[in-house]
């Protein structure tokens, strides 16, 4: 019995010890990849904050071709880029590296295939904005915002994977340093631009694709120059080619993912105008909306790392670390989530005032504290439970729980409750709010019946199959 009591005791210490190693772990990839969120999301408030000194027609272009090609692009591509969290982190797990390098020029192929529609949709903007109800002159100046950000696009659909490369291998200090170092370039061009050039806000758009074009240009060259990278550096090959297919099938479904999520935010802005008091409902919603994402930049570093680390102990066969680093993300997630939301609550008083004066807009903005609390509980939960998915490439899955929690209960439920019971936008929010519980619930009970044993076999499949298709058709 003594005996049995020390194995157990032991069993507990090296279990303690390796919640310990795979927190240590996973923190050094989600502090730096938190920082890189906030610091890539505050380039496109930078624009706007030089855009909104020119005036409201400036401002509210900007505003609406910002949201446009969000939706319609910028989202589009980052989560298209979630597939290469799985074929890339597996493929690093499992020490195939040149695959990794391979797998990343498909999804570069992949995303610059997508860009040339997107880019019709831009261009004809200034005409389909207006079939949607917006004012005309506001949409003929969003549309030309919205043209001079291609560039951007085009170099999204580069970053998008090369951040993902680097993620998936655990490099993240060099996003960190190239992340600040675009932020205080694109504030001094965007100052240079807008009112030394006197570009008006086509300069700030100007600036953004230069911003992102940089960026892509310094992660290139330490991906080309650093010995970090010098294992998992692949030449262009056709092997390239065969694998968009493959990055496809994992691609789209992870966009869906993260667009059926980004739009139904959206779609609760647009159902705010429809009310009495437009302008007070669309004002205190955009707040709410605003204070969300800023604070999702942080649950996306926990995803992010959940991902990482999933996929590499996947790819590299080991069921049981795998489990320990969904339990490790989800334990960051909660704690960060009670801490943000208590200190939010605690301050809901005084909220309102860091975005407007207008006394209505203050009090609305404490009365919806307490649900954008429960919003970053929910959030924070499913960006790691989302990355979870990505990591283990389940996205299909992912794809289908989301559209059946938003477009099925959030949303109708928003409607009813915004307008039937008449709660006006406190209700939109509630209802979007049990959608993302929904998800989280959903998205919890998938991944905690998730055998990881088998999982490993899918991806070392996943990864050694291909190999030997490509051996065979080459001889």
């Amino acid at each position: 019995m003594e005996g049995e009591g020390k194995r157990e005791e032991r069993k507990w210490a090296i279990t303690w010890e390796g919640f310990v190693q795979e927190l240590r772990k996973a923190g050094c990839i989600a502090a730096p990849m938190v920082a890189v969120s906030v610091l890539q999301y505050l380039l496109q408030v930078v624009s706007v904050i030089f855009v909104g000194h020119l005036g409201a027609l400036a401002l509210s272009s900007a505003a609406i071709a910002t949201s446009i090609t969000n939706v319609t692009g910028f989202s589009l591509l980052s989560g298209m880029a979630g597939g290469l969290e799985t074929l890339a982190g597996q493929a690093y797990g499992a020490k195939q590296y040149q695959k990794l390098g391979t797998y990343t020029y498909s999804a570069i192929i992949s995303l610059i295939i997508m860009c040339p529609p997107i880019c019709v949709l831009w261009i004809f903007m200034g005409k389909l904005l207006p079939l949607l109800g917006q004012d005309t002159l506001i949409s003929q100046e969003a549309c030309k915002y919205s043209m001079w950000l291609i560039p951007a696009l085009f170099g999204g659909a580069v970053l998008k994977p090369l951040t993902r490369y680097l993620q998936t291998q655990s490099v993240i200090l060099p996003m960190l340093i190239t992340s600040s170092s675009i932020l205080c370039f694109h504030t001094i061009s965007c100052w240079i631009l807008v009112y030394k050039l006197q570009l008006g806000q086509k300069g700030a758009a100007i600036a953004f694709s230069l911003s992102t074009w940089l960026n892509v240009i310094l992660l290139g060259l330490y991906v080309k120059l650093s010995s970090a990278c010098e294992k998992t550096r692949a030449p262009l090959s056709r092997e390239a080619l065969y694998g968009i297919r493959e990055f496809f099938q994992l691609g789209v479904p992870s966009a869906i993912m993260v667009c059926l999520k980004w739009w139904s935010m959206e779609l609760l802005i647009l159902l705010s105008g429809l009310f009495k008091n437009p302008k007070l409902e669309t004002s205190v919603l955009s707040i709410c909306l605003t204070i969300s994402t800023l604070h999702f930049t942080i649950p996306y570093g926990f995803g992010a790392a959940a991902s990482t680390r999933l996929s590499n102990e996947l790819g590299a066969g080991n069921p049981q670390l795998a489990r320990m680093a969904v339990l490790v993300a989800l334990f960051l997630a909660v704690t960060e989530s009670v801490i943000v939301s208590s200190g939010l609550f605690l301050s809901r008083q005084v909220l309102g005032y860091a975005y407007s004066n207008d006394r209505q807009v203050v009090r609305y903005i404490s009365v919806m504290t307490p649900l954008i609390c429960l919003s970053f509980i929910m959030d924070s939960l499913q960006a790691v439970l989302s990355g979870v998915a990505r990591g283990s490439g389940w996205q299909k899955i992912g794809a289908y729980i989301n559209l059946g929690s938003f477009y099925l209960v959030g949303l109708p439920l928003a409607a009813v409750l915004g307008f039937v019971a008449h709660l006006r936008g406190k209700g939109l929010w509630i209802g979007i709010l049990a959608g993302s519980f929904a998800q989280s619930v959903l998205l919890s009970i998938v991944t905690a019946c998730t055998d990881w044993n088998k999982q490993v076999a899918k991806a070392r499949e996943r990864v050694f199959e291909r190999r030997s298709s490509m051996e065979d058709e080459e001889k």
